[in-house]
């Protein structure tokens, strides 16, 4: 085996092992999984190849780096179980979130003269993100984070060298009042 060749397998299981070791260790610390049960997931997890049927034809197997089997039933439970954390740590900022499949939104509000104050928080706590989901091997898709401002009143003027972003949406928000 070449040299390269190698280290990019070294590497890849160490991503695998890192993946594979976090999500084990969120089951048992976050979840008390343990015993037969975590060594149940391990044995589902780990080692696992996949093939794929397009009609007639069956394609060769190949390893799973990471994850879980697609259209398995367990697969959408784990990943919100391994990104749990994330809520937490968003909510310490105090935002809120709201996650959807991979999908992860950060609200918050404020009056008119805390503005600079929120788009503080807004910045650490995108960057705490940015760092777990770096430290859990997940990785934000700056093509697909956007930055949302509403308001009723002018808007403040913000740059998206900020955050890890490639655009800043503006909308005024109209509320009826009686």
């Amino acid at each position: 085996m070449s040299p390269y060749l190698s280290r990019v397998v070294r590497s890849n299981l160490t991503f695998i092992s890192k993946f594979y070791n976090i999500l084990l260790q969120c089951l048992q610390t976050s979840y008390g999984i343990n015993g037969s049960a975590l060594q149940w997931f391990r044995s589902y997890l780990v080692g696992r190849t996949q093939r794929v049927r397009p009609g007639a034809t069956v394609s060769s197997a190949v390893h799973l780096v990471c994850g879980v089997p697609q259209g398995s039933v367990i697969g959408p439970i784990l990943f919100v179980l391994y990104t749990a954390d994330l809520i937490a740590l968003v909510k310490g900022y105090g935002l809120s979130p709201h996650l959807y499949a991979d999908d992860t939104q950060i609200y918050g509000s404020c009056s008119p003269s805390h503005v600079d104050m929120l788009l503080s928080v807004v910045t650490d706590c995108v960057n705490a993100v940015t760092d777990w989901m770096r430290s859990n091997q997940l990785q934000l898709n700056s093509d697909k984070t956007e930055f949302m401002w509403c308001s009723c009143g002018p808007s403040p003027a913000l740059s998206t060298h900020r955050w890890s972003i490639n655009r800043i949406i503006y909308c005024d928000a109209i509320f009826g009042g009686s």
